[in-house]
């Protein structure tokens, strides 16, 4: 990594370390970079609430993230290479889905409770909800997008629809697919402290962590914990961007 993309973020550090040193900034509405790693220290140590460390949290909400958003891809790939791919198919769930995809994940936690109680059912459900549709519309996009010469020049050849749509319509959607993938984890990410407001069984999950903290009023935590879950979303969009980088070498 060249030194120049570290700049911005040290830069912001020493800025905001030096405006809470001096004052302009008070400690108790925001806390210094030196509070938040001492905050950091203590989640790894002690945990919050003492006894549930950070290691575990961080484990139970990666799971519920990745249950959410395997099941977003399952849904919204398939389903999105055949709207795609067929002009029939999309005229019918068009309507259904610019409908239903402006509703936030927020407004779906009473019915996720309703329906799959408290607990890692409903925060993997709100997650899905947050990670499926730029996934689908991506993968409707990508199929759109193929050049219909290739298609033509396919049919020339005598291939069958199942070939085109195997060996065209699949890999030319693929760097769209891949676009929306990483879009969708990270709203996945995003959606995770609202998603375990449902609650936890387990007392465990950064999101449930935040809140407890919240409630002593130990922002030096809040914050911690929200720079974990932005480390953790970064590195899942670093991997994603190496797996497209292999995937589709010949773009």
């Amino acid at each position: 990594m060249s030194w120049k993309r570290l700049l911005p973020p040290v830069v912001l550090l020493l800025v905001w370390q030096g405006l809470s040193a001096s004052g302009v900034i008070p400690e108790y509405k925001l806390p210094s970079p030196v509070a938040v790693a001492a905050g950091l220290l203590d989640l790894i140590r002690t945990g919050m609430p003492p006894g549930h460390r950070l290691h575990v949290h961080i484990y139970y909400s990666v799971q519920r993230v990745l249950w959410g958003y395997a099941l977003a891809l399952l849904a919204a790939i398939p389903l999105g290479i055949f709207m795609g791919w067929s002009r029939t198919l999309r005229n019918l769930m068009e309507p259904l889905v610019e409908m239903i995809r402006p509703v936030p994940p927020l407004a779906w936690i009473p019915l996720a409770i309703l329906w799959f109680g408290i607990g890692g059912k409903s925060a993997a459900f709100i997650i899905f909800l947050g990670a499926f549709f730029p996934i689908l519309l991506n993968t409707v996009s990508g199929v759109r997008s193929i050049d219909p010469v290739l298609i033509e020049a396919a049919r020339v050849l005598n291939a069958g629809r199942r070939f085109i749509f195997l060996k065209v319509l699949v890999p030319g959607s693929v760097p769209s697919i891949l676009t929306g993938m990483r879009i969708g984890i990270g709203i996945g990410w995003m959606t995770l402290v609202a998603a375990e407001f449902t609650g936890v069984k387990q007392g465990y999950g950064l999101g449930y962590m935040i809140m407890t903290a919240r409630d002593i009023q130990r922002s030096d935590e809040i914050i911690a914990g929200m720079m974990v879950i932005g480390l953790i979303g970064l590195g899942i969009d670093a991997c994603l961007r190496l797996a497209e980088q292999h995937l589709v070498k010949w773009r």
